[in-house]
């Protein structure tokens, strides 16, 4: 009890010494704090604790807005740049359809040996003549048919129907150049994938057809692996092809007007080219339109959202 009562007295004594000698004035405040305490600077100014610290309060909530403020901002500048970057890609895009269209409509030319020569040429006319060997044909499946017209009408665009079947591919043998290239000769139907069954398509001595180059495919995610022993091919494997049949690895697709009575139906290019460019420069832009009127409305016109 007496070191407590001691405790009590000294801090009493200790109060009293603060009061009268560090100059601590209390103010009455009608708001929210009772007391502010004042302190006296050497100079004879005073500091008010409470409104100096409001007032470091307010400059952090404004470099904060500042910040939010201009850092929003690249939402509209991101979505403008891209809207303007699908732009190019659309002209690059239309320019690379007219240039296959080209391709596909240009005049024929002779089939070159060198493979090199080859790769640049894909989707380019050729002319070839000689003969089938119908006894080694292979079948690209499931296929759907692909109208012609209307695959030149909208130069690359996908047409197919609901029906499946194959597409044959037979090994050609080349008269003129002394060497044997693959030929996608067309479709044929389910039904009509067996030889036996279109034997009026089985055309017999010395042709000429034209088609277009086409080069080695890589198996896509989800596509079967071919089944060379079950004759089943998914995708086109020009080394594999080559390998089954003994043929150059050159491979054509003979136009629509190959296309022989009972036979495959020719002109079965696809050409699978997307061009959806505009949907995403509208949807960029808009998004820049809207995210800028928002900004505008937030920061510029103080509007409450």
């Amino acid at each position: 009890m007496t070191t407590l009562k001691f405790m009590l007295a000294y801090s009493n004594k200790a109060i009293n010494i603060i009061k009268n000698k560090t100059h601590v004035i209390y103010i009455k405040r009608t708001l929210l704090l009772s007391r502010l305490p004042v302190f006296k600077r050497a100079d004879g100014k005073s500091i008010i604790l409470g409104r100096q610290s409001s007032s470091q309060s307010t400059t952090a909530e404004k470099g904060e807005d500042s910040f939010l403020k201009w850092f929003l901002l690249l939402i509209p500048a991101t979505t403008f740049a891209l809207g303007t970057w699908q732009v190019r890609r659309r002209q690059w895009k239309l320019q690379l359809i007219d240039d296959l269209k080209s391709l596909t409509t240009a005049e024929p030319i002779p089939v070159p040996i060198d493979l090199f020569e080859l790769n640049d040429l894909e989707y380019r006319r050729v002319r070839v003549r000689g003969h089938y060997d119908h006894s080694k044909e292979l079948y690209i499946l499931p296929r759907s048919p692909v109208d012609p017209e209307k695959e030149a009408r909208e130069a690359g665009r996908l047409s197919s129907s609901g029906e499946t079947g194959a597409n044959v591919i037979t090994p050609f043998h080349c008269t003129d150049l002394g060497i044997t290239i693959l030929v996608n000769r067309g479709y044929v139907p389910r039904q009509k994938i067996k030889p036996e069954t279109r034997m009026k398509g089985q055309v017999e001595g010395e042709v000429e057809i034209v088609g277009v180059v086409r080069l080695t495919e890589i198996r896509k995610p989800f596509v079967p692996h071919n089944d060379m022993e079950r004759n089943r091919w998914h995708y086109r494997d020009l080394e594999a092809m080559s390998s089954v049949t003994g043929a150059e690895p050159i491979f054509i697709d003979a136009d629509f007007a190959s296309t022989i009575p009972g036979g495959p139906i020719g002109g079965q290019t696809r050409v699978t080219l997307r061009n959806e460019h505009m949907q995403y420069i509208m949807t960029w832009y808009g998004l820049c339109a809207a995210t800028s009127y928002m900004w505008y409305a937030k920061f510029i016109k103080k509007i409450k959202l």
